[in-house]
């Protein structure tokens, strides 16, 4: 079927799909890493060399199209790509300790981590949810079930791949704003690969599915709500940061770093086919897929009013520790807007 992954690759099975879609709970001796290399290493010839942790899924596109089309090269960097940890979360302990300079999360993950105040700063953003494009995630349930909107899921059960991230603080928003009580939402984590077939069973009364599954739930007959994260435009889907420390001592190399990504995203959005070759290369999904599904639209631009929004929501949920100030959250040369 075109729309499941290829053979199994050690890569994450998801395509232009929010990052924050992962539980991205970070563990308590993380808080304890130290706070970052102060200073970057450089080539024989003096070049700033630059580690990057990207995502195993997607949205690390602009990153490729950036060394690819030599931005890097111009900014006068030496930049490696590596993938980072399968959970997000756990790409700020190599930050922290100086093994890469940057790395890639999504807003759940990055807050989780601000919320232990560890020393870290997002730098720039990559893409955010938006109402410009069709959905590619969402709430999902059997045909002909009673479910018609987020209010009617108090007392259910909701599927999620994973508990305690983005996915679960957008249903229970959701479920809010229609004027329903998200505490009384049952939620449990299930293989991203099981998430249809518990809605279709009735396992579940709904599930919150993404990419190429939610696609797949579709064309198996599963019927939507909503328009997921598209419901709540704004929210930073894909970011890059790093620590506190080392954008203090390298604020110059760390400004071409992040104005080299800026261009790839500008180049990105004007060709397509350049972010599906990259797909096709470092992703397992199948050629069919790529072909088809939409392109993200990409956005260096945080917005931190929808991004206070998050925090505040996420605190009340009990999906945060707590609710951090926006001085320990962005790098003072992060391209943040005021918006939402």
């Amino acid at each position: 079927m075109p729309l499941l992954p290829k053979r199994t690759r050690s890569r994450s099975p998801w395509s232009r799909l929010p990052v924050v879609l992962v539980t991205l709970a970070v563990a308590a001796p993380v808080a304890a890493c130290g706070s970052g290399a102060s200073s970057t290493s450089a080539s024989s010839d003096g070049t700033p060399k630059i580690t990057v942790l990207r995502s195993n899924g997607a949205l690390f596109e602009p990153l490729y199209i950036a060394q690819q089309q030599g931005y890097f090269k111009d900014a006068g960097l030496d930049v490696t790509i590596r993938a980072g940890a399968q959970d997000t979360s756990q790409n700020a302990p190599s930050v922290l300790n100086g093994e890469a300079q940057f790395a890639m999360t999504d807003s759940s993950g990055f807050l989780k981590g601000a919320a232990k105040n560890m020393p870290i700063r997002i730098a720039t953003g990559l893409v955010n949810s938006t109402d410009k494009t069709d959905p590619t995630d969402g709430l999902l349930v059997k045909k002909g079930s009673s479910l018609k909107t987020f209010a009617d899921l108090e007392g259910k059960t909701v599927g999620l791949s994973a508990l305690g991230g983005t996915s679960q603080f957008i249903v229970e928003y959701l479920v809010e704003k229609d004027g329903g009580d998200p505490s009384k939402i049952k939620f449990v984590a299930l293989p991203t690969t099981s998430l249809t077939d518990a809605a279709k069973s009735g396992k579940t009364d709904a599930v919150f599915s993404f990419g190429a599954f939610y696609a797949a739930a579709r064309k198996a007959g599963l019927q939507t709500i909503g328009n997921g994260m598209n419901d709540l435009p704004g929210i930073t889907q894909g970011v890059l940061f790093s620590t506190e420390k080392y954008l203090s001592a390298n604020t110059e190399t760390a400004e071409k770093f992040t104005g080299a990504v800026a261009k790839a995203i500008t180049y990105a959005n004007k060709h397509p086919d350049a972010v599906r070759a990259i797909d096709k290369k470092y992703t397992q999904l199948s050629d069919d897929y790529i072909d088809s599904a939409q392109v993200s639209l990409y956005d260096e631009t945080i917005d931190t009013t929808v991004m206070r929004t998050v925090i505040t929501k996420m605190h009340e949920y009990g999906l945060l520790s707590s609710a951090p100030k926006d001085d320990a959250i962005y790098w003072d040369k992060a391209p943040t807007v005021t918006g939402g």
